[in-house]
């Protein structure tokens, strides 16, 4: 069976969810024997087309989020599913029979190399979703995830992975064009994920009430998010030039409708245009979350609140910003005990 690769970077959202409710129809469509018939062959060939295809049909048949799981989690799903098929290949685990050690000793290989513990619980929950999709199928009975574990990582999520600091992103807007500034302030000051700024569509965006509203949250969610003045005035001056009505035209160059706010939807484009502004401003462009880091920390430091922040950052638990989107400085109650 031929693999389908999600396309999170072109077209709408509605072909994606399309093209997924095509690609499960392919498995749940077959009968219950002729279901478990191919998913045998697959994992006996180990064809790997075929098992990510597998899993991302189960995915959205019997997931949370059905055909509505976003495309960022099934191509990490898959991403998992082909780093453990890569590793039963060298350890020539058997993929229908594997012994009651092979999860945790996946597990442990990974740790080995050196990985995080946040990134094996990645790649174990996309291996733990294949042999559910095995079952599913009839295929096997195995569970060899089923008792494994990941060390915790003691270290905070700031630490490893800190926000990026007020001089950083000072340089690099200082030399972004209106495209890149409006990405980098919608992360760093509006809190935006990358996927729900270059989801933004115009009728969201109201750069004179200094509000914008985000329809395509984690979860399905949305929420309205306040903008900052440096934000506000970033959307009118990219309105001007590619708005409905702007100078410039972009239609020729997009990928997305022309009610999209960004020309493309593809979290790897962004990458790449916002990467060319830390290239020239000389700073290391270390992806899209400590821009939501610095705008977790920065607003918590004025606010004192966590919950406030973390609805700003579109957190459905207080307990996901505290451990890796803002902290409060160590000596932050000096101010407070200076009279005593």
């Amino acid at each position: 069976m031929p693999e389908q690769q999600p396309r999170p970077g072109g077209g709408e959202l509605a072909f994606y969810r399309g093209d997924l409710l095509a690609l499960t129809r392919e498995w749940t469509s077959l009968h219950d024997e002729e279901l478990r018939r191919r998913a045998v062959k697959a994992a006996a060939d180990r064809d790997i087309s075929a098992l990510v295809s597998l899993t991302t049909a189960y995915l959205s048949h019997a997931g949370a989020s059905g055909v509505l799981t976003s495309p960022h989690t099934v191509a990490a799903y898959g991403r998992g599913v082909r780093q453990f098929l890569a590793w039963a290949e060298t350890q020539a685990v058997s993929l229908l029979r594997p012994g009651r050690h092979e999860g945790q000793n996946f597990v442990n290989a990974l740790l080995a190399e050196g990985r995080a513990p946040a990134g094996v619980s990645q790649r174990v929950a996309a291996a733990s979703c294949l042999y559910r999709a095995l079952r599913w199928a009839g295929a096997t009975d195995a569970t060899p995830f089923q008792d494994v574990r990941v060390p915790r990582d003691p270290t905070p999520g700031l630490v490893k992975r800190p926000p990026y600091t007020d001089d950083e992103l000072h340089d690099v807007l200082q030399v972004a064009d209106v495209q890149a500034r409006l990405l980098l302030l919608l992360t760093a000051h509006g809190g935006l994920r990358i996927s729900e700024a270059l989801a933004l569509r115009w009728e969201e965006l109201d750069e004179g009430a200094r509000r914008l509203l985000v329809t395509s949250g984690k979860s399905r969610k949305s929420r309205v998010v306040a903008m900052s003045t440096s934000l506000a005035r970033a959307v009118r001056d990219y309105r001007v030039l590619y708005g409905p009505g702007g100078t410039e035209q972009l239609n020729g160059l997009r990928t997305t409708s022309p009610d999209r706010v960004f020309r493309f939807a593809d979290p790897e484009t962004a990458r790449y245009h916002l990467g060319k502004a830390f290239q020239v401003a000389g700073v290391k462009f270390r992806g899209f979350h400590p821009g939501r880091k610095y705008a977790g920390t920065r607003l918590l430091g004025q606010v004192k609140d966590f919950g406030r922040v973390a609805a700003h950052l579109g957190h459905e638990s207080v307990d996901t910003t505290r451990k890796g989107y803002a902290a409060l400085p160590i000596d932050d109650l000096k101010g407070d005990l200076a009279g005593w």
